[in-house]
């Protein structure tokens, strides 16, 4: 028998299914990711996911020295002029990458706190809980940085926002469920 690509039968795909999981999985995901794919059941995949987006992110944060995840201070910046009128917050604005590492979840939102607590002209104490975890660190030391270090910071960066970006096909991967494939019914004889 030949079997070239005309003679294969086409896969025939089920219909997707908006079951009840599919919402509250990827807020899950977005949340933690791989937590969404865990609650729908697929666990194996969840973890994957889990150990090797958060891993990414947790990587590119140690190559970063554990300083290019944050918010800068943008309050006395002036406003971002974008086309079609478009208002972006300042702070995000002036740091385009944290959008895309916004989209890890909840191991991004210590910078927004941070962001909103502290206010370097104040000089406050450090936060009990997260100390200078994610805070905007002075100019001084983000000089230091890109200067004095190799090219590690900038590619520690990168992997942070790489891993943002991967967890949202995680999310829609949760949406969406699992593709299943309709098996073609044997020929009768």
């Amino acid at each position: 028998m030949n079997l070239t690509d005309e003679n294969l039968p086409e896969p025939k795909i089920a219909p997707v299914n908006y079951s009840i999981f599919g919402v509250p999985g990827a807020l899950l995901s977005y949340l933690v990711p791989g937590l969404g794919q865990i609650f729908q059941g697929r666990i194996g995949k969840g973890l994957l996911f889990f150990f090797c987006v958060n891993g990414l992110f947790y990587y590119g944060m140690m190559l970063g020295q554990w300083s290019n995840v944050y918010l800068p201070r943008a309050k006395n910046l002036p406003p971002m002029s974008l086309p079609f009128n478009f208002k972006i917050p300042n702070c995000i604005g002036y740091r385009m990458q944290f959008a895309g590492q916004f989209c890890i979840g909840i191991s991004a939102w210590p910078a927004i706190y941070q962001n909103y607590n502290y206010d370097e002209e104040s000089d406050p104490p450090l936060d009990p809980y997260l100390g200078k975890y994610q805070r905007t660190p002075p100019e001084t030391e983000l000089n230091l940085l890109q200067n004095r270090s190799d090219r590690s910071w900038d590619l520690g960066w990168v992997y942070t926002v790489i891993a943002g970006v991967l967890n949202i096909m995680v999310i829609y991967d949760a949406l969406m469920g699992p593709v299943l494939l309709i098996p073609d019914k044997p020929k009768a004889k």
